[in-house]
């Protein structure tokens, strides 16, 4: 397996992944790589160590393999560094003080202050008010974040780590338990920034037809494994999609759809 993809560099590179959690091997053995402007959307069942994934390139869980961010061993980066390059959006946030959206959006620049008690720069002003604008929150900038629906508060979060200005953005289920109308408002407002240049994408999703609509590329797993990984057609075709989830999607997909005619 090559992770180079069209002979371009890679961005985020994931060498022989492997995770264990007491005598369970929850991920074992993944590779892949993400390139500018690609955005690879990793599914499965439940348990299939996708979550995992994003938790270690985060640094979140211990592995053994390697994960290298333009060359280099994520391990012997310094965490500032990773916060200038990597972004995160889960689906579940903890907010224990009333803060406001502006104030939580600010927080997607700790990276570039330098200092805890640092005034913001004009670069800082500039990030912020754009990520605000771009998703639509900016005429909600002084209401706190305890009072935001569902969406509006995913919509928060996801202007601070547009505001941070990453060039990686990981993605674990951030739409899972949101409405249609937002679930489509999010992966919009990303699929507008990755357009932008000089960014990859890397999406943990249990809808197979969010895969299909956003995703350039698939990996798809099996009780920790790669079953597949290719554009995203190639990937999440028929039959592997049977073998790994024990039944005919694309004929339940269809039975679905048929529903609404």
């Amino acid at each position: 397996y090559s992770t180079v993809q069209g002979g371009k560099a890679d961005v985020l590179e994931v060498k022989s992944l492997s995770v264990r959690c007491g005598a369970l091997d929850i991920v074992k053995g993944v590779s892949f790589a993400v390139n500018d402007g690609e955005w690879l959307m990793i599914a499965g069942p439940n348990g299939a160590g996708k979550s995992t994934i994003i938790n270690a390139v985060t640094g979140g869980v211990a592995y053994t393999g390697q994960i290298l961010l333009n060359g280099q061993d994520i391990r012997k980066k310094k965490p500032v560094e990773l916060a200038k390059n990597i972004g995160v959006l889960t689906q579940n946030h903890y907010v224990g003080y009333s803060f406001s959206v502006e104030e939580v959006v600010c927080l997607g620049r700790y990276a570039y202050s330098p200092g805890v008690l640092a005034r913001r720069c004009d670069d800082d002003e500039r990030m912020v008010e754009l990520a605000l604008e771009k998703t639509g929150m900016a005429a909600q900038r002084r209401q706190s974040v305890l009072t935001l629906s569902g969406g509006e508060l995913q919509r928060t979060f996801l202007a601070q780590v547009f505001a941070q200005d990453p060039k990686y953005l990981l993605l674990d289920e951030p739409t899972n338990h949101l409405d249609l109308i937002y679930q489509r408002q999010v992966f919009a407002l990303i699929k507008e920034w990755l357009k932008q240049g000089n960014r990859a994408v890397i999406s943990v999703v249990h809808d197979l037809s969010l895969a299909k609509k956003y995703g350039t590329r698939a990996l798809l797993l099996d009780h920790g494994c790669m079953a597949a990984i290719g554009d995203t057609n190639t990937a999440l075709n028929r039959d592997t999609l049977e073998k790994v989830y024990g039944m005919d999607v694309y004929a339940y997909m269809k039975e679905m759809l048929s529903r609404w005619q």
